[in-house]
């Protein structure tokens, strides 16, 4: 089902992250209210990785003293790097996180859009494992899978809403595109190390004229999506020219 913050009587102006959405399913009798995001999907290379997250307050109150960490807890995208670094932990400490990830052969296998719901069927089932089977008072769990963007997770057993703009609104949503990104960025680093020549620690494999200059001399390395289309490209040339990629 596809939720806005239309149906729900709240502005369509809003530009900060907050946790209005949270409240108004807790007052609806939901337990256990957690935001999804994905990050990975345009890259040639490595993983699609999803990242579930519950803040642990269920009053959703937030501290005086750290009103400035949660203000900093909004779409991934308009945080810096840094400021990503540095509330990563903050993140960690205040809401249940589960982590999921489809490495580049399950992408080719699958394709990229079922690769992310099953990344973020994952995270959610490590979420849950972290948080074990703690209730709040007496009552039995209820869930309900809050999801960046315009779909739902498939064949996912709780109830579930598609949040447009999710990251930017929604605080939960928010924290899981900045634990993903950050996640994210850091195995690709480690990729770094392992095939010098793209310069994945500078654009995390997404296809910029560095990476594709260095795709079409060197042609793909172990972790590049060969379903891509840039990667199938760069394949075909080279073997127009008869090297064989894959002895490279």
């Amino acid at each position: 089902m596809l939720y806005t913050f239309c149906e729900m009587h709240y502005t369509a102006l809003m530009e900060t992250s907050t946790f209005i959405l949270e409240k108004d399913f807790a007052n609806q009798g939901f337990t256990h209210i957690i935001g999804t995001d994905e990050v990975g999907r345009g890259p040639l290379c490595g993983p699609v990785l999803a990242c579930a997250a519950m803040f642990k307050d269920i009053n959703f109150k937030i501290p005086t003293d750290k009103q400035k960490q949660f203000d900093l807890i909004r779409d991934s995208k308009k945080v810096s790097e840094k400021q990503r670094e540095e509330i990563f932990d903050f993140i960690n400490e205040h809401f249940y996180i589960g982590i999921g990830l489809c490495d580049h052969e399950t992408i080719d296998r699958i394709n990229i859009l079922e690769a992310s719901f099953l990344s973020m069927k994952k995270a959610i089932q490590e979420l849950k494992r972290n948080m074990g089977q703690e209730i709040w008072g007496d009552v039995e769990p209820k869930y309900i899978v809050l999801v960046d963007g315009n779909k739902v997770i498939p064949n996912l057993s709780m109830e579930q809403y598609a949040v447009v703009g999710g990251d930017k609104l929604v605080k939960s949503i928010s924290a899981a595109s900045i634990v993903a990104k950050v996640t994210r960025d850091r195995m690709m680093l480690e990729f770094a190390s392992k095939y010098p020549q793209y310069g994945l620690d500078k654009h995390k494999g997404y296809g910029t004229k560095v990476h594709m200059d260095a795709l079409f001399k060197y042609g793909p390395c172990e972790i590049h999506r060969k379903s891509f289309a840039p990667v199938k490209r760069a394949i075909n040339e080279l073997l127009a020219v008869g090297i064989d990629p894959s002895l490279r």
